[in-house]
């Protein structure tokens, strides 16, 4: 059985060396694994209560102009009402992530050698990367109806898109920004990607640490 390191593994793939088929699905499969081992540690951290409110990192907060204009109402005495909003954005993100695990876990395991070898060649973005570019846009339709479901209990949902669509005309605010229900789906994928990607740091630092032998075969030094 050959023994692969990250960069062996990219020379492996692309060399068009004859190498044993054993030795190929064993590369392919730890890549599987990896993606798979990803995807499924960045839907349970974030599809719980906090995974997003409680985290720096992905937490949903207004968008552009709309979190400046959110200070003036905190000072007028309206700061309750903008925390609902946030928390409800937050908690609709929470709700819509668990959604992603079955389609991701079927795009780590639909992974070709091409894509294998994207992904070790691509680095410390290339898992985000791949699987962005397949479950997007589906993961998008799944999330949308949760998150408007989440965000209609909130009586500044209506007025934000409302004073979101007027900005939006005048430039202050981005087009995909102006629906709070779309920020909130794009910014819940956004946070689910980039999730996925540290768990894919993880491995890459310590494959031995995570007590997968074809983990360790594939991207052990």
């Amino acid at each position: 059985m050959v023994r692969l390191g990250v960069a062996g593994f990219g020379g492996f793939l692309g060399s068009g060396a004859q190498a044993q088929g054993a030795s190929e699905r064993d590369a392919v499969a730890g890549v599987r694994t990896a993606l798979e081992r990803g995807a499924i540690a960045a839907v349970g951290l974030l599809g719980r209560d906090g995974g997003f409110l409680d985290n720096p990192r992905v937490r949903i907060p207004l968008p552009g102009f709309l979190d400046d204009a959110a200070k003036l109402l905190r000072a007028t005495g309206q700061g309750a009402r903008v925390d609902e909003l946030v928390r409800a954005m937050n908690r609709a993100a929470e709700a819509a992530v668990p959604q992603a695990r079955s389609l991701l876990v079927d795009a780590a395991k639909s992974i070709t050698v091409k894509d294998a070898l994207a992904i070790v060649r691509g680095g410390e973005t290339s898992v985000t990367e791949y699987f962005a570019g397949r479950t997007r846009e589906p993961l998008a339709v799944k999330f949308l109806p949760i998150v408007t479901k989440a965000t209609q209990k909130v009586a500044l949902a209506d007025k934000y898109n409302a004073v979101a669509g007027k900005a939006a005309g005048l430039g202050l605010l981005k087009a995909q920004d102006a629906n709070l229900q779309q920020y909130v789906t794009g910014k819940a994928l956004d946070g689910l990607y980039l999730m996925i990607g540290e768990e894919e740091k993880k491995i890459r630092r310590d494959p031995i640490g995570t007590g997968s032998a074809v983990l360790r075969r594939v991207f052990g030094s």
